[in-house]
């Protein structure tokens, strides 16, 4: 258990990021996913701030009937889960984008037509 006297390390990240002037961030958002099968719900609270040199640092806020974590995630980390996103995304539009023009071939379209020289 921690002493009372002791800054926990979302507090002292959160509180080193506060005020500066390269710094700018996101209000917090909440969301909240709730299992109605189940009956368990969890509480989300996220917040973005990005310091100019060093990048988006995100801190998570989870709230359940387990208890609450705190996270913090760091700069490094956020490009990371951004660059697999980023990634993600663009290969699931080039999939689609494969699918939807299978379906369009097998529908009689010619997707280019060379023409004959003369």
């Amino acid at each position: 258990m921690q002493d009372d006297h002791t800054v926990q390390h979302f507090d002292r990240m959160t509180g080193n990021l506060e005020d500066l002037p390269d710094v700018i961030r996101t209000r917090p958002s909440t969301k909240t996913i709730s299992l109605p099968l189940v009956g368990h719900s969890h509480t989300y609270i996220v917040q973005t701030y990005r310091q100019r040199e060093e990048g988006d640092t995100i801190f998570l806020q989870v709230i359940s009937a387990e208890g609450t974590a705190r996270i913090v995630i760091p700069p490094m980390v956020a490009d990371t889960i951004a660059r697999q996103r980023d990634s993600l995304t663009k290969r699931s539009r080039s999939k689609s984008g494969r699918e939807k023009m299978e379906r369009r071939m097998e529908d009689g379209f010619v997707p280019f037509q060379v023409k004959q020289a003369k």
